[in-house]
Formats: structure tokens, sequence, C-alpha cells
């Protein structure tokens, strides 16, 4: 082994124990992990029965919905193969199997420590290994090319500030970087940085975005229109999504002042992590809000001013519902932000804050077509809000402008699955 990934498979050795104890913390508020130790830890392997394996990385809930319309692909076009999804949250592993039921199989992805992905990686033999995003393994990659399993990087995309930190490494991580059959990129920008760190240059495709991709629910505008007859026909409702700690406190702010000018306005709370929804809960009874949880309300009180959405897979029609969306992980920094495409999709006009460095080129995209408007904070937020609410003809313009952008960026999974088809052998 060479000296730096065996310095790098020392420090994870010796992290396990705090591995471990994060493990159990965090199933004190999520029991989900402390289940799957076995897989997380190499003891234990998938049986994928004797058909040849396609296997799909995706962390967690991004990557699982990014990912969604090229594994239903996958699954139509290879029938005669399995279709192996790995996952590192249980959120996560919860998308797959709501998505794909019995269609795929899932397991968590072991911990990079070389004896379990061997171990997993051995059992496995896929024929193919598609990693979403930008989830480099150095042992895992080893692994797969000590063993000549192709990996190819898909929907890659590697920010600014990911960048700089690879280069930074630029010793171990060219190296590892190297290891990857093909590379996917998102962007041409993209592309480049993913050169600059060593990928061969034959070795990466600008595939574009997966998320642009997103698959419309059939009936869903009609679902969402008898949801917003339970939530309040006539009264203006605003969505709050993937929202994380400490930028509820500054929503739930915002929405009592928001309130002095709407005092009938909703807000639909749905958190990036269901599991802290119970201090959410406390947040909007601290605040004096009376609210109802998706999980336990089979009629929505009339009066309610917040609705917190506690359930996984629903949120496209809650975004379908509302009149605007604010899209979490951007009034703070630190997260990055999450996908705006999803309403943007719906025709609901976006709203998120500056912080949005892992969407930077498509929020980008979605302000320049006056489809997304960018807030500094909580002032600008309220408002903003309060504008939008105020001329629907405005937010039907941001509507209209946001799917347009998206039906433009169309076919990244076609040109992804030119990909996978030219990298699986004859």
């Amino acid at each position: 082994m060479p000296p730096l990934r065996l310095l790098y498979s020392l420090l994870l050795y010796l992290l396990a124990p705090f591995i471990l104890l994060r493990l159990a913390w965090l199933g004190r508020r999520e029991p989900a992990y402390l289940r799957g130790w076995g897989r997380r830890l190499g003891l234990s392997v998938p049986d994928t029965g004797t058909a040849p394996v396609l296997w799909v990385h995706a962390v967690s809930v991004g990557e699982v919905q990014a990912a969604a319309p090229l594994v239903e692909r996958l699954a139509r076009d290879y029938p005669r193969y399995t279709i192996l999804v790995t996952t590192m949250t249980p959120t996560g592993a919860a998308m797959v199997r709501q998505h794909f039921s019995e269609r795929v199989q899932h397991s968590y992805l072991p911990y990079d420590f070389p004896h379990a992905v061997r171990r997993f990686v051995t059992a496995v033999r896929p024929v193919l290994l598609l990693v979403m995003e930008t989830e480099i393994w150095p042992n895992l990659l080893h692994c797969c090319d000590a063993l000549d399993i192709r990996v190819t990087l898909v929907n890659a995309r590697l920010s600014p500030r990911s960048y700089r930190g690879y280069r930074r490494l630029s010793c171990f991580s060219r190296g590892v970087i190297a290891l990857i059959s093909h590379i996917g990129a998102q962007s041409q920008a993209d592309g480049q940085r993913f050169i600059s760190l060593g990928a061969r240059p034959d070795r990466v495709t600008v595939t574009g975005n997966l998320k642009f991709d997103v698959s419309i629910p059939a009936g869903i505008m009609a679902a969402a229109a008898d949801l917003r007859r339970q939530l309040g026909g006539a009264r203006p409702v605003w969505i709050a999504a993937s929202t994380h700690e400490g930028e509820e406190q500054l929503l739930l702010n915002a929405h009592r002042e928001i309130r002095q000018y709407y005092p009938d306005c909703l807000l639909i709370l749905a958190p990036r992590h269901p599991q802290r929804c119970a201090a959410v809960v406390e947040l909007c009874s601290a605040r004096g809000f009376s609210l109802a949880r998706r999980s336990q309300a089979a009629d929505s009180p009339a009066d309610m001013a917040v609705f917190i959405l506690d359930t996984l897979g629903e949120l496209m029609v809650y975004y379908a519902a509302a009149d605007l969306a604010f899209v979490g992980g951007s009034l703070l920094p630190g997260c990055g932000g999450h996908n705006v495409l999803e309403p943007a999709a719906l025709g609901v006009p976006v709203i998120s804050g500056r912080h949005v460095s892992n969407f930077s080129d498509i929020n980008a995209m979605l302000c320049d077509s006056g489809a997304e408007l960018q807030v500094d904070g909580p002032r600008q937020l309220v408002d903003g809000i309060c504008m939008l609410l105020a001329q629907p003809e405005r937010r039907h313009c941001m509507g209209q402008a946001g799917v347009r952008v998206v039906q433009a960026n169309r076919g990244s999974t076609e040109r992804t699955l030119q990909l996978i088809a030219d990298a699986i052998p004859a």
C-alpha cells in the first residue's frame, strides 16, 4: 500500500471509535442509525445473486433524487442485471425504498476501511460502479482498480471550495482521481477542475446535470389543487423546504412578521432531516404559532399558521400547492444550499439565500432568467415574500421562467446512459 494511502487508512482506523460513537449519538434522534452497523463496518455483505450487477452509489436523499431517473432507465434498459443502490444515510435508504420498492436492491456502503470495502466489492463484483456527484473514497477506488472494475463518476461536480481542498492534498488526490475510469461532469467548469486535479481530458465528458431531468409525477397538479383546498385555498401559502438547524428560527421570525401584513398566511415548513421535526415543533410553540404535523394531522386546522411536513417523498406536491418556495441550506453559511430545480420545474417562483455554493451554476441560471430571487438575510426575505405575495403576475412570470430553464437543460440522463453503455464490457 502506498505511504499516503497507508496513512489515510491508519487515520480511519484510529477514528473508528469516534465513528461508532457518532452513529450511536445520531441513533438517539433517528433509531435507523442504530441498524445496519454490520454493513457499515464490512462485517456483512449483500447477496446480489448470480446476475451481473450494476452498482449505483448515492450518499443521501439529494443524490438519490438526482439518480432516480437514471436508475429507472437502468432497470428498464438492463433487465438481466441486478441494480444495487448504496447509500450512507437512513433517509437516503428510505428514499430508495420509496422510489424503487423491490425493483432494486439496497445496502449501506461500508466506511472506507480497506478490509471493509475489499470484502464488500469482492462479494458484489459489479460490472460497473456509478458514483453520484463527488463521493471519492480512496480505498474503494483502489479496490475496484485492483479487481479491474470500472468506476464512472456520474453527475460529477466540484465546487471551487472543494477544488481548493483537493488541490491542497494534490500529492494524494491526483493518484486517486486517476483511478476513475470516466467522469460525467455537470458543467465545463466542473470538468476543467477535475482535469486540473489529474483526470485525463479524454476521460472527462460534460453530460449536464441530472437534476434538470426531474420527473413530474402524473396528476401532481390536480393533487396539489386538492391539497391547497385542504390548507385553505384563498390564503397565501409559502413553503420553506430542506431547512437546517439555525434557519428555522430565522424563518419563523420572518413568518411572524409576514403575518402582520397577511394575517392568514400559512408557512409549510419541511426540515431537511425529518428527525429534527420535534425540535422544530418546539420552536413553533415557543413563538405561539398554531400548527399541525403531516404525520399526525388527519385534518389540518383552518386557522393553523405553520404546517410541518415531517414525511419523506411528498415534497413535490407541497411545492406545487404553494405560492412560492424558499429552498433552505442557503440563509446561513456552511451548508451550501439545496436543489432549487424541483419548484422551478413545477412553475413555482423560488427564493433562496446567498449561500448556494453547492448549486451555484443552477442558482445563477435561475436568477439570470428571473425565476429566482436571492436574499441576503431575514430582512430581505420578509420584503421579498411580501412583495411576491402582492404581485401574482410577477409570481406567474417567475414560475414560467423556471419551467423554461429546466426544459432547456434536460437531456443529461440520455448522455449519461451513453457513457454507461460505453463503459459496460461487451
